[in-house]
């Protein structure tokens, strides 16, 4: 039986006041699933499709719950006019929503007035991917690795479905903010940033470039999901958040 279809999909977090998802205070809702295995992924807990066990010292907890569309956007709807009321709105993040499109769509499609957000690695099939930008009124879009071969060796997939996403995000207009995961001497590099830079500039629906400080916190979750934590890289190397080659280019770029 598949994880997702239309009617029903896996959300392990529903995180409500958060307020660097996107504009104003929002509803973060979190998809399970990602096709992605970056080496620093700081939601392990998001990696699998399926509910998983998580221990810890305050017991166990199966994280992974299964909604239906109209049940989930029942929820959100419900908190709809406090969200407007702070110029917020609903994100849809993971994971990776993409994985579960049919389900994200469908959901979406029952909150409308609601303003939403896709929080997307870019990694996703071509009709999943315009199935959900099409219908977010932001796309907040990261950017890791420009080289193929070194998004291969960090994140366990190469890259073209990325770009050639952020190429289809770019044709159809939607605004998007490019957030780059600043990783110590893996995504940090004065050559990735530059690359970076290079292929986004010149996107007329580019809103800005987010540098995302590296969060050193999310080795101690792996345990808990039963998972082996070996980042390939020196954590206590200070990271490098350079908005230089940003600038450069034209391009507001901020740390967040």
């Amino acid at each position: 039986m598949s994880i997702s279809s239309s009617r029903s999909g896996i959300v392990f977090d529903i995180r409500e006041f958060t307020l660097h998802d996107g504009p104003g205070v929002r509803t973060t809702v979190f998809l399970k699933g990602c096709p992605l295995t970056c080496t620093w992924c700081h939601n392990p807990e998001g990696m699998s499709r399926r509910p998983q066990l998580v221990r810890s010292a305050g017991g166990d907890r199966l994280v992974g719950r299964r909604y239906e569309a109209g049940e989930l956007a029942g929820l959100l709807l419900a908190q709809a006019e406090i969200l407007r009321a702070n110029e917020g709105g609903v994100t849809f993040s993971g994971g990776e929503p993409l994985a579960q499109a049919p389900f994200v769509a469908a959901v979406i499609d029952r909150m409308s007035g609601v303003h939403v957000v896709l929080d997307t690695s870019g990694y996703g099939g071509r009709r999943a991917f315009l199935s959900l930008a099409e219908r977010a009124d932001l796309v907040l879009f990261d950017v890791k690795l420009v080289d193929p071969a070194a998004h291969a060796r960090w994140t366990g997939r190469a890259n073209r479905l990325i770009l050639r996403n952020l190429d289809l995000l770019t044709e159809l207009g939607r605004p998007f903010v490019v957030r780059v995961p600043l990783v110590p001497g893996v995504t940090d590099t004065p050559e990735n940033l530059k690359a970076i830079a290079a292929i986004v500039s010149g996107r007329a629906s580019l809103v800005r470039v987010e540098l995302l400080p590296y969060n050193r916190a999310a080795g101690g979750k792996y345990a808990a999901c039963g998972m082996t934590f070996a980042p390939g890289f020196d954590e206590s190397r200070p990271v490098d958040a350079d908005t230089t080659p940003f600038a450069e280019a034209g391009i507001e770029a901020t740390v967040v």
